[in-house]
């Protein structure tokens, strides 16, 4: 093995493959890294799979680049992939912008991670990946020991968590029902044996939900549609992209406004907000307004006025968008705990439907189904049981019934559980006092670093990156959070390893 450190990074997705990128671009002695990653989707997770070219990603390729500090990474690789395919896809018809299929970004995913993993090997690394799942972690003095099945054991210098999410909770226990649908991924197979016909309810109504009907609607399903959830909460549509830079909504001004207090409150951060939205000439208000409606507000309508506001040239929704991700995990670890419950409880998920907008001709299709009579939107689902000869019969809050042929789930983890595959790991390490449960979801961590705590000390040897750190910071999921937090955990390992270093040569000096 070469010398140097050894990191093990548990999960191989998107946010694996931001971290291996940033350590591609930093100088230092060659080491050892290993990945692991039980699933056939290495690099691409759950959400960038093998599938149809009908899912798009929900942000433009400046926002999906895995390089730090260079925003037209992804943007190049889709120019030159364009040259050679001939065709450029998913440029949106009614903004103009590009949303790449997500099998594309898949793709790039993947060509990122290798040319990253080619660099380290170039310059002397060690790297191996491993298709197992961790099920077991100990901490030892200097190292972190991670177990894959009996008997079989590494040990790490460094280790991240990189977990990612969870699959689709089933709410109703409908799991082995016939007809039921409990992971709608990779569409390509989950939809091929529904009927062109058959009447197919989707438990959710968020972007899970809308790739299943965008998906349903490309395959030429005639059938009525039916989103059913206990808010009816579509996700926001994304506007026409205006480029600018927050001048006050971030993470320097926020750590400075909260420089000689212990923590935030909510009128702290909106006086920081408004004053990004006078300099920009943007309506505050108007904002506020959009988040307190959402529940007053019909879903056709809203779904209508936001396609028409897609051109506005009001920056309020577009400052909104930005701010969440880029300033969420500086603002949130400051903000008092009753502030948190409370934008837990009341705003959490229609920030987010805000923050995780649809493109503009995915919410069309959207709209011209509904007018077409073959997509229904229900709020206030109270129940959905297998029917007696078959099929499902819903019941909603208003007192409609109705019978499915098909129930298909797209409602999400909450954010910041431990995926079922992780738990047994995360429950060695918590059982051990080496890390600790965030009570908002995920694990105790140090916003600087990513370094994950316990009893509120920080441990140099483990990081967590993406969704298990929900709680503590807020937005994780992103892609450009997920490079910020990348960038942190590299520079603080390599610091940390570096002080070890100087550490040791001082004590062997002063032995000799």
């Amino acid at each position: 093995m070469p010398p140097g450190i050894s990191i093990g990074v548990v999960g191989g997705g998107a946010a694996a493959v931001c971290l291996i990128d940033a350590l591609a671009r930093t100088e230092g002695d060659p080491g050892s890294l290993t990945v692991f990653e039980p699933s056939p989707h290495l690099w691409r997770g759950r959400a960038y799979q093998v599938d149809s070219e009908t899912l798009r990603v929900n942000a433009t390729p400046d926002d999906m680049s895995v390089r730090a500090g260079d925003l037209g990474h992804f943007e190049r690789w889709l120019e030159t992939r364009d040259r050679v395919t001939g065709v450029a896809s998913g440029v949106d018809r009614l903004s103009g912008a590009r949303f790449a299929p997500r099998p594309q970004y898949g793709e790039y995913l993947e060509e990122s991670a290798y040319a990253a993993l080619g660099e380290l090997r170039r310059r002397g690394w060690r790297v191996d990946i491993i298709g197992e799942a961790v099920t077991s972690a100990a901490r030892l003095p200097n190292q972190v020991l991670l177990r894959t099945g009996p008997g079989q054991s590494r040990a790490f210098d460094y280790v991240v968590l990189s977990v990612g999410g969870d699959s689709p909770k089933d709410v109703y226990g409908l799991g082995g029902t016939p007809g039921f649908v409990g992971d709608p991924y990779p569409v390509a197979g989950a939809l091929d044996d529904i009927g062109e016909n058959e009447h197919v309810a989707v438990i959710g109504s968020g972007l899970t939900a809308v790739d299943i009907v965008l998906s349903l609607a490309a395959r030429g399903h005639q059938g009525p549609v039916s989103l059913l959830s206990r808010r009816g909460v579509l996700p926001g549509v994304r506007q026409r992209p205006v480029h600018f830079a927050l001048r006050h909504v971030t993470p320097e001004r926020i750590r400075t406004t909260a420089r000689d207090r212990s923590e935030l409150a909510v009128e702290d951060v909106a006086a920081v907000l408004r004053a990004e939205f006078r300099d920009a000439g943007a309506d505050l208000d108007a904002v506020v307004e959009e988040i307190i409606r959402v529940d007053l507000e019909d879903p056709v309508d809203r779904l209508r006025r936001q396609i028409e506001e897609v051109d506005s040239p009001q920056m309020g929704m577009r400052i909104l968008q930005r701010a969440v991700p880029e300033a969420g995990p500086d603002v949130w670890p400051l903000l008092r705990e009753e502030d948190k419950v409370q934008i837990l409880r009341a705003h959490y998920r229609t920030i987010m439907s805000l923050c995780c907008p649809m493109p503009p001709s995915s919410a069309s299709v959207l709209l011209e189904l509904v007018q077409a009579g073959q997509l229904e939107m229900f709020s206030g689902l109270l129940d959905i049981v297998p029917g007696e000869e078959g099929g499902f019969d819903v019941l909603a809050a208003d007192g409609t019934e109705f019978r499915a042929d098909r129930v298909i789930s797209a409602v999400n983890a909450s954010e910041g559980r431990i995926p079922t595959g992780a738990l047994s790991l995360v429950t060695s390490l918590v059982e051990a006092r080496a890390v600790a449960r965030h009570p908002h979801g995920g694990l105790h961590l140090a916003r600087a670093t990513s370094r994950l705590t316990s009893n509120g000390r920080p441990d140099p040897r483990l990081y967590g990156l993406g969704n298990i750190a929900a709680g503590a910071l807020f937005f994780t999921f992103g892609i450009p959070s997920l490079v910020d937090r990348s960038q942190d955990i590299v520079h603080a390992i390599l610091e940390h390893s570096s002080t070890v270093e100087a550490v040791r040569q001082e004590a062997t000096a002063v032995a000799a």
